[in-house]
């Protein structure tokens, strides 16, 4: 049996004093309530540095862990049980943990209660959920309207080499010297490198006000903890907001080596960019990795081409093993996106100019059915192919390391993919190569597919 502790604690951060509606559906285990959820995510945020993606084995090892909400005249506490001890020092929960803790207690309810239930918030229209997505960052604190820009956000995988990881730290320390902040998914590997080396070359430059800023959903928080390094975390309520807030909010974009979930946030990207109406659009995006990732780009590089078109090499750079020239160009990047916004009288805190077409804001259920009746042909627009194979890798994703995902993988057997033959084969290439390079599962995790092409 793991080693547990049980404790009370007084949230952390901008959660307010809770109405006693509020603290009941966070109690309801019913499926209308919310207890499940905050106790999923809880439990994932207090098992940071625990080195699993799979949420369903976190659940069954802490399978007696609890957690609730005790309303108080002073405001609200939070009564932990049976907790992973390694979230406590001494007895007392570790500060960045509780802190983590408080921004998930305080999303969860915010979207839950004013979002989604909320006549203001039109969610079925790409302005109301664009809304929506500005409310919840909001409301975090991570619109910051007097600062110049400088997020950049890091994306790739959880599961890479050492030496992937070491590049990722290299790239950040890079960027932080040039007092860039860092955004990512907050889970480990190429999510935690830069904000590694930025938190050094921060402090180098005495520049104390970096921001680390982690965005994640219910269903990846509760499989990857965010890591320490976080200082500023949000949960948006699904996959398809949480990659717009990162677009919307970020002003230039690292791509490092990854896997399924990698490429479903380029195809995002990069099936925006190619948006008619995106065309003007500045975001630096770079891809990069060391020099044993050459021929991962590569592979990337040729699935584009295929499937995207030539246009898509327009709205990326790849440079390999060179992590000065990539923060440089990022540097310079970030310069003129600052030029164009001020340009066009754009604000540097949030994306409002950028078109996202509805295809890529639905939300997209990853049913067995839903992942069978996927379009993907290249008789469509490429903004529209892109849309559909991100939510094929986003269902593979889920199948990985979702809890649902694997649930309904254990009921129904793998997801099927339907296919035009030459990009079922490529499709079939690519994953197949991050299967065999160990980019679908942590180092040490033999990696059973959630998916067949057929």
């Amino acid at each position: 049996m793991p080693d547990t502790l049980s404790s009370t604690v007084s949230p952390l951060g901008s959660l307010e004093v809770l109405s006693q509606h509020e603290v009941n559906r966070l109690r309801d285990t019913s499926q209308a309530g919310l207890h499940d959820l905050l106790r999923r995510c809880a439990l994932a945020v207090l098992s940071s540095g625990n080195m699993t993606d799979d949420s369903l084995v976190l659940m069954e090892t802490y399978h007696d862990f609890d957690i609730d909400v005790i309303q108080q005249d002073r405001g609200i506490r939070l009564k932990v049980t049976n907790a992973p001890a390694e979230a406590f020092v001494d007895g007392k929960m570790i500060r960045g943990i509780r802190e983590h803790l408080s921004s998930v207690l305080r999303d969860i309810v915010y979207v839950y209660n004013e979002i989604q239930h909320h006549a203001r918030f039109d969610l079925t229209t790409a302005e109301g959920t664009t809304n929506a997505v500005f409310h919840i960052l909001r409301k975090a604190g991570t619109l910051k309207p007097g600062r110049d820009p400088g997020i950049v956000v890091c994306w790739g995988g959880h599961s890479i080499a050492r030496e992937e990881y070491e590049y990722t730290k290299d790239v950040g320390y890079h960027l932080g010297l040039r007092e860039l902040d860092i955004c990512t998914g907050c889970g480990p590997g190429a999510m935690k490198g830069p904000m590694k080396g930025a938190n050094l070359a921060h402090a180098k430059q005495r520049f104390s006000d970096g921001r680390y800023l982690g965005i994640s959903e219910p269903g990846i928080i509760a499989a990857e903890a965010p890591n320490p390094l976080v200082n500023e975390l949000v949960v948006m309520p699904d996959i398809e907001k949480r990659l717009e807030a990162f677009i919307r909010l970020g002003h230039g974009i690292i791509v490092f080596p990854g896997g399924v979930g990698t490429a479903e946030e380029i195809l995002y990207l990069l099936g925006i960019l190619l948006h008619p109406d995106n065309a003007d659009m500045e975001m630096p995006v770079i891809f990069t990795g060391p020099a044993s990732a050459a021929n991962y780009f590569k592979r990337i590089d040729e699935f584009l081409l295929y499937t995207l078109g030539e246009q898509v090499r327009s709205k990326y750079r790849v440079i390999v093993d060179d992590p000065i020239e990539v923060a440089r160009a990022m540097r310079k990047g970030i310069d003129t996106v600052t030029g164009f916004r001020r340009a066009h009288q754009d604000a540097f805190h949030y994306n409002w100019r950028l078109t996202i077409a509805r295809d890529f804001q639905e939300t997209f259920e990853p049913t067995h059915a839903a992942m069978a009746g996927l379009a993907l042909h290249r008789d469509q627009p490429v903004h529209e192919l892109a849309a559909n194979l991100r939510r094929a890798f986003s269902g593979i994703v889920a199948g990985n390391v979702k809890e649902n995902g694997i649930r309904a993988i254990e009921a129904h057997g793998p997801f099927s993919l339907h296919a035009e033959p030459e990009l079922m084969h490529r499709l079939d290439d690519l994953l197949g190569s991050f299967v065999a390079q160990g980019r679908m599962k942590l180092p040490g995790s033999e990696y059973v597919p959630c998916y067949r092409l057929v």
